[in-house]
């Protein structure tokens, strides 16, 4: 299934409904545990024409909010771009921090305030969006736990980020603004033919790329993510219980910031105001936002 998260365009009403064909068949339901539930009923309701509503993030308010650092690929390329040597630390566990959960936005125009817009930047994400709730899960069974999938832009403000930084402590205030996602979640069903398992966990077969005003500037697939959902659920649920609707990010693929091409390639170009930014990996749809600075 597809399950979006809309607004009526005519009563304003907002609820969940699974996206087909271009409808949406409402399912009347305002909770989101009520979504992971099998139950035959929810698809026996009223079915409305897309062009009737706004799709929002289909994850309006996470749980929580987790990004993590799975593609080595950026890494080693922002670093190489600095001077510096791979970290051997990556290769020892899968690492994260915590993004506002309380910042979510979806598909469309989004507003950013002067401090966050100075040198602001995309990040072309996959997120794993939690169906249960688990505790100490191994790797063996971490898959289980994902309800399905969603495209993730960590939207981030490079200067404010550059400053904090030389603290250590890691992202902050310029992390902390806004996260969109969208346009739906799909659940794992819809991807068995595009599957990759492995013993340390699922891999898919899924193009990533990402669109500035048109324009192809990112490229790479979810099979290359190095550290897999499998090992980072693993690693966050070690003395720690995860719960349904908690989000957690990939991290940056590789190309997929404007950080890393602007040192790999030596230029200088940032989201600007009116900027429209498409990310869009296979089956998952497309994520598009329009920047409007305030």
């Amino acid at each position: 299934m597809k399950l979006v998260y809309f607004i009526h365009n005519r009563t304003g009403n907002k609820g969940w409904g699974i996206f087909k064909n271009d409808y949406v068949t409402d399912l009347g339901i305002l909770h989101f545990e009520h979504l992971i539930q099998n139950n035959q009923e929810l698809l026996e309701k009223e079915t409305i024409s897309i062009s009737e509503i706004t799709l929002i993030s289909p994850i309006p308010k996470p749980t929580s909010l987790r990004d993590a650092y799975a593609f080595r690929q950026h890494v080693e390329a922002g670093r190489k771009s600095r001077g510096l040597d791979m970290i051997p630390e990556y290769d020892k566990f899968p690492v994260f921090y915590y993004g506002n959960h309380n910042a979510i936005s979806g598909p469309g125009e989004i507003e950013v305030e002067k401090d966050q817009s100075v040198k602001l930047d995309y990040e072309l994400e996959i997120a794993a969006v939690i169906g249960k709730e688990g505790k100490n899960i191994s790797v063996d069974e971490a898959d289980d736990y994902i309800m399905g999938y969603t495209i993730m832009n960590d939207l981030s403000a490079r200067a404010l980020q550059k400053e904090e930084m030389k603290l250590s402590l890691g992202p902050a205030k310029g992390k902390d603004f806004l996260t969109t996602l969208g346009p739906y979640i799909i659940t794992k069903d819809e991807l068995e033919d595009k599957l990759i398992k492995g013993s340390d966990g699922d891999r898919y077969d899924l193009n990533m790329k990402a669109y500035l005003n048109g324009d192809l500037i990112s490229q790479d697939n979810f099979k290359n993510i190095t550290w897999t959902f499998a090992q980072i659920i693993s690693r966050i649920s070690n003395g720690t219980i995860i719960y349904p609707g908690d989000v957690i990010g990939s991290g940056t693929c590789a190309t997929g910031c404007l950080l890393e091409l602007n040192q790999t390639n030596n230029t200088n170009i940032w989201l600007q105001d009116g900027d429209e930014i498409k990310l869009e990996i296979d089956k998952l749809g497309s994520l598009v936002n329009t920047v409007k600075l305030i």
